[in-house]
């Protein structure tokens, strides 16, 4: 079969990579792709937003399945828009139909759902700027830090974790005047969860579900987690405490009330699930839906997948997924990110990436890098993963920082310390 594949990221690189690896596929294209994804297949320069022109190379390819990688397509409604269209509606599409798809472009749907199927999640309430003085004295009910949410999309930045009472007031005030735009004129107000977080993720056709690899990341651009959040500057997977215990009531608990909502409310789902998680005292709270893989997350879980992929969006596509056997690696992987200078603040593009054909014995993922004749250049803040087998964490991580000092670039930044609060 031919295979569309949206987007540019990392994510997009370790889904490529393991696409490229199924006996299934014919041919692979990646829209717009970036300077790693080419060793995958063909980059297309096509903006996975521009539905049209998604259509249009999707015919011109004969794509027989479309995966769709970042959140925004999805939100946009992608799906209804191949399902809608008699040239297109035949390919089978990996990721939900915007009713789906509001789980993450909707914390208010995403709260109100959980809520209606008993799913556990922080104590909260919904403002817009009409009820501001109302938002006010409901901080009163709660105990700092304060935890303030955009509505909508808001590329990663929409979440505010303040500790000061007036701070929060004032960041509130500046959210309905526009400071995520749209995003924000909705607002979520919540406790503060206090624990460790874990990612989890499943891939479902809407009745079935399989539970793969877990991971934790690291937000912080600083090491000990210290200094404003980023999209993320490294991943562990799996996770030492999510044990058996802890993951039977991440199942029964989360997931299959998840799937099993969905179901009942009459939405559709065909896709990842990304449960960003909070372990309080050993008990999983959800703290947010994602309806796509995770970043870095995918660069240290889709390693760690043995079974072939290909076939397990076959399983989605034609709602056979329980007739497929997921086998996972049990080594660790750690990755770790080399992000630009100045990140997640202002940072230059186009440095010379060298040193890539040094690295040993661990796999490279490009997130923003760029391909100009045979040179690789940065096209990002974060530039690229570096992911690395090991028996334990500290094996893996060594290994995955060891090959980020071989990697060279002008300005390059990465964390030393990921997985540092996992006892290793």
């Amino acid at each position: 079969m031919n295979i569309l594949l949206l987007g540019s990221g990392g994510r997009e690189h370790a889904l490529a990579w393991k696409i490229a690896g199924s006996k299934k596929i014919n041919n692979l294209f990646i829209a717009p792709g970036n300077g790693g994804t080419s060793n995958c297949g063909s980059n297309l320069p096509v903006n996975p937003e521009d539905f049209d022109a998604v259509k249009k190379i999707s015919l011109e390819h004969n794509i027989t399945l479309l995966v769709v990688g970042p959140e925004a397509p999805l939100v946009m409604g992608i799906h209804d828009f191949f399902l809608n269209d008699p040239q297109v509606k035949h390919i089978n599409v990996i990721g939900p139909t915007q009713a789906g798809a509001r789980l993450e472009g909707s914390k208010d749907f995403a709260k109100q759902f959980m809520q209606r199927h008993s799913i556990p999640t922080a104590h909260y309430k919904i403002f817009t700027k009409e009820s501001i003085n109302e938002a006010f004295r409901f901080f009163n009910e709660l105990a700092p830090p304060y935890v303030l949410k955009a509505d909508g999309l808001a590329a990663g930045k929409g979440v505010l974790i303040i500790n000061d009472l007036q701070e929060a007031k004032a960041n509130l005030s500046e959210m309905f005047e526009g400071k995520f735009g749209e995003a924000g004129l909705k607002v979520v107000l919540e406790q503060y969860l206090k624990g460790i977080e874990i990612s989890v993720f499943i891939i479902t056709d809407g009745i079935h579900y399989k539970i793969l690899p877990e991971a934790k990341d690291y937000k912080r651009i600083g090491e000990g987690d210290t200094g404003p959040n980023t999209g993320g500057m490294g991943a562990i997977s799996p996770v030492p405490f999510a044990d058996k215990n802890f993951m039977e009531k991440v199942e029964q608990r989360i997931i299959v009330p998840t799937v099993k909502g969905l179901l009942e409310d009459g939405i559709p789902y065909k896709g990842f699930i990304f449960f960003g998680l909070m372990n309080v005292d050993g008990y999983p709270y959800v703290i947010e839906y994602n309806v796509r893989m995770g970043d870095p997350e995918s660069e240290s879980v889709i390693p760690r997948i043995k079974s072939d992929i290909v076939d397990f969006f076959e399983g989605v596509a034609n709602q056979t997924l329980n007739e497929k056997e997921l086998e996972i690696d049990k080594r660790t992987v750690a990755t770790v990110i080399l992000a630009s200078k100045g990140y997640p603040g202002d940072y230059q593009k186009r440095k010379v990436i060298e040193n890539l054909c040094m690295v040993d014995d661990s796999l490279i993922f490009h997130a923003g890098t760029k391909l100009e004749g045979d040179t690789i250049i940065s096209n990002g803040g974060r530039v690229l993963a570096v992911s690395s087998f090991g028996s334990n964490i500290n094996e893996a991580i060594n290994k995955s920082n060891k090959n980020a000092g071989i990697i060279n670039f002008e300005g390059k930044y990465f964390r030393k310390d990921i997985g540092f609060d996992l006892n290793i």
